[in-house]
């Protein structure tokens, strides 16, 4: 009956606990403060030293398993000394009264205080096991200052977790909360507290009895022993532990974050930046991520956490900012799945326009004909801005915004220049992205907390295998940035790196990202501010401290394992034609060999390379072939825009002679390629201001074919007439709905529609 009025008491609710952050090996990050300014960490009684657990017991309880929460035989001396003959105070608590006097704040030096920590000490036995006792009492006790509980102690004063402590460190505390003011270790590096170290001798003493073995261990006892100050606890990898803190639940959090790695790529910034100080690179971010596993295990945020004048306290990591040209390779991965190329697709590098979108080279040249593979490696913008122009609607935006890149607004406010960073996107989405590539085209969310497996539906497929391993491998020919003879060596002897370089808009953001080994490693330079600088290039930037990281891990002493890349069943290898990239025919001078992707990537003839007959008496383009009276020679035929390039460039093309007098337009007609109109751009509605004359000047423009020279210009089946191949004809456009045509003087056409409106 009597235990009718003693409900089932809380032991450890409600009591504000600290957080622990470790690092994948147990090393400790950072403990913060509870609530009410404690250091106070749970630790289960399972991860308690044993020599902490005896020599508590041996020192306070004895009878700790035997007693039913109170020890009579103690009570009763304890109260003859003090009350009766007063000739010294001995308080008699076991191990449960003082959890019971600590938990409910209990002043047990008055009669009626000591009788209700003895209720509470009985209440408490009733509903708990002993271990479960002694689990909250070692979690609760004060060992000094305000340090509370053996977790929190460990690690404050000795560097390490409770589960570590040594006899000697286990003895030192189990003598602290008897008298945790007079017996916390003083301020300086060594227990020169006399109280304590009589205590802890005194303890020794008992424990040899037990454990004569460690009789051997009394000597050491008296030498100086080094303690740690709270203000000496880690302050580790700052920007890590607080996204963890942010965004994950618990009081104990072993995380991802490898912390050798993370000082490798902390001293890697630090001297790079100091390096690099004097052109006005200030401050930068990294972050390392194995892909296998998708666990971050290295993320600095900034150079200096506590650098006010670099806002060193932003995140870089987590920071929405312009990715440039980093995520052409996934333009290139999607025209692979869409079947519009291979590595060897010829691509133009020439001017081009896009629904009145006209973009530019970084450098402000084309380079004419260049293979998707070297248009790749070179960032060349023209070609990616092409390829990203002919794939399936929305299939660019999609793939992005599945990627789970946040703050995207509507497609239509990007267009085309989605493709040259026209998104703002995290460290965190390059570094998921370019995993995609290496974990053959799959999605999978970023770790932060150790041994976390993938959740259902985690994953998501967003490209072929075969698309991401041959975008990887078109990426791993790009040249590194140094070309010292040690960079070239290391590179030989170790993984490739398959990497890409983004440099923003107005030159605020330079970016390095590359997959190698298990790793995925990403950079960033650049101010918090947005301030632009013309020394935030991603090649010369970034780059060259992404390649300083790979090169300080690759000289650890495990170096980088290589990961083997599995060549996906659907990739076959085929010879195309080495300057076109298409399928060689007979009079193709070279032939390569390239990845293709059997029924996928494009399959058409060399259009570049044709055999002509030429008339021996004239050397013109003869009309039909006939043995007796023509020869049959090769020659390239490029288009107009990619000829005038080469003309530019100082390299003319050997094109064929015109045809003789006399050959038919269907002659003419039957060969070759039709021109293709690139202004005015298709969709395009052009405007008239009621203000201005009601006319508008419109450029009409086409590419032509090599063999044509001339282009005769329709508007409605009216002829206008006509301009050299490669110049535009000015047409005076008025209001209205028209198709144009373009004709060239091969007798081949193309159409396309123009609407002209009056803006009032």
């Amino acid at each position: 009956m009597f235990y009718v009025f003693m409900p089932r008491p809380d032991l450890l609710g409600g009591v504000g606990l600290s957080r622990a952050v470790y690092d994948r090996n147990g090393s400790l990050l950072r403990l913060t403060l509870s609530p009410d300014d404690k250091y106070r960490l749970f630790v289960p009684l399972s991860e308690i030293s044993p020599y902490l657990k005896e020599a508590t017991l041996l020192y306070e309880d004895r009878y700790f398993y035997w007693h039913p929460g109170i020890n009579p035989v103690s009570l009763i001396r304890g109260a003859w000394q003090t009350y009766l003959v007063k000739s010294r105070r001995i308080g008699a608590s076991t191990v449960t009264m003082q959890l019971a006097r600590v938990r409910y704040s209990i002043d047990s030096r008055t009669i009626g205080g000591k009788l209700l920590q003895i209720f509470r000490a009985v209440q408490i036995e009733r509903y708990y096991s002993k271990d479960e006792i002694l689990e909250a009492y070692l979690n609760l006790v004060p060992y000094g200052r305000n340090v509370e509980g053996a977790g929190a102690a460990s690690e404050v004063y000795f560097k390490k977790n409770a589960s570590k402590l040594t006899v000697h460190e286990a003895l030192t505390l189990a003598i602290i909360p008897q008298n945790p003011a007079a017996r916390t270790p003083f301020e300086d590096t060594d227990l020169s507290n006399a109280e304590l170290i009589e205590a802890r001798t005194a303890l020794f003493e008992r424990w040899i009895k037990a454990h004569p073995e460690d009789k051997d261990k009394e000597g050491t006892l008296k030498l100086p022993m080094t303690v740690s100050e709270p203000s000496e606890l880690p302050f580790l990898a700052p920007h890590f532990v607080d996204f963890v803190l942010r965004k994950k639940k618990g009081e104990r959090l072993v995380t991802s974050l490898d912390l050798g790695l993370e000082k490798l790529l902390d001293r890697r910034l630090k001297a790079y930046i100091e390096k690099k100080r004097r052109i006005g690179i200030y401050n930068a971010s990294a972050m390392l991520v194995d892909f296998r596993t998708m666990e971050v295990v290295a993320s600095v945020g900034s150079a200096d956490f506590f650098n006010d004048a670099i806002e060193g306290q932003v995140n870089g990591t987590v920071s929405y900012r312009s990715p440039g040209s980093a995520l052409k390779p996934f333009v290139y991965a999607l025209g692979i799945d869409e079947g519009l190329i291979h590595p060897m697709t010829m691509l133009k590098d020439a001017p081009l326009g896009f629904h009145a979108y006209n973009p530019e080279n970084f450098d402000g040249e084309f380079s004419g004909p260049i293979s998707a593979a070297e248009a790749l490696i070179k960032s060349r913008n023209v070609p990616a801005v092409d390829v990203a122009n002919r794939l399936s609607e929305h299939r660019l935006y999609n793939l992005i915004k599945d990627s789970g890149v946040g703050r995207l607004r509507e497609e239509n406010f990007y267009g085309l220049a989605l493709v040259l960073g026209g998104i703002e996107v995290t460290m965190e989405d390059l570094v998921r992205m370019y995993a995609m590539l290496a974990n053959e085209g799959e999605l999978r969310e970023l770790k932060v907390i150790a041994g976390v497996r993938d959740a259902a539906g985690e994953k998501k497929k967003l490209l072929s295998p075969e698309a991401a391993y041959l975008t990887l491998d078109m990426l791993k020919d790009a040249p590194r940035p140094d070309k010292s003879d040690f960079a070239a060596k290391l590179a030989e002897d170790s993984p490739p790196v398959y990497w890409k370089t983004g440099t923003s808009y107005a030159f605020r953001d330079a970016w390095s990202v590359g997959v190698f080994g298990p790793y995925v490693l990403a950079v960033w330079v650049g101010n918090f501010g947005g301030e632009g600088n013309p020394a935030f290039i991603g090649r010369t930037a970034a780059a060259p401290l992404m390649f300083d990281i790979i090169d300080s891990l690759k000289a650890e002493e495990n170096g980088v394992a290589a990961v083997y890349r599995r060549i996906p069943e659907g990739l076959s290898k085929v010879h195309v034609c080495t300057v076109s990239g298409q399928i060689p025919s007979k009079s193709c001078p070279r032939t390569s060999v390239t990845w293709f992707v059997p029924g996928v990537s494009p399959i058409k003839a060399c259009e570049v390379h044709r055999e002509v007959a030429i008339d021996k008496k004239t050397g013109l383009r003869a009309c039909n072939v006939d043995e007796k009276t023509t020869r049959k020679e090769v020659y390239e035929f490029w288009p107009s825009d990619l000829q005038k390039i080469f003309r530019q460039a100082g390299l003319p093309r050997r094109t064929a002679p015109p045809y003789m007098p006399g050959c038919s337009l269907d002659i003419k007609a039957s060969s070759g390629l039709p021109p293709k109109i690139t202004s005015p751009a298709r969709g395009v509605v052009y405007n008239i201001r009621a203000a201005k004359d009601k006319s508008e000047v419109i450029a009409l423009s086409a590419v032509t074919d090599a063999d044509s020279s001339t282009v005769f210009w329709f508007v409605n089946e009216k002829y206008l007439g006509n301009s050299p191949k490669d110049k535009p004809f000015e047409w005076n456009a008025s209001p209205g709905k028209y198709i144009i045509r373009a004709v060239d003087d091969q007798g081949r056409a193309d159409t396309t529609e123009v609407r002209v409106e009056m803006v009032r």
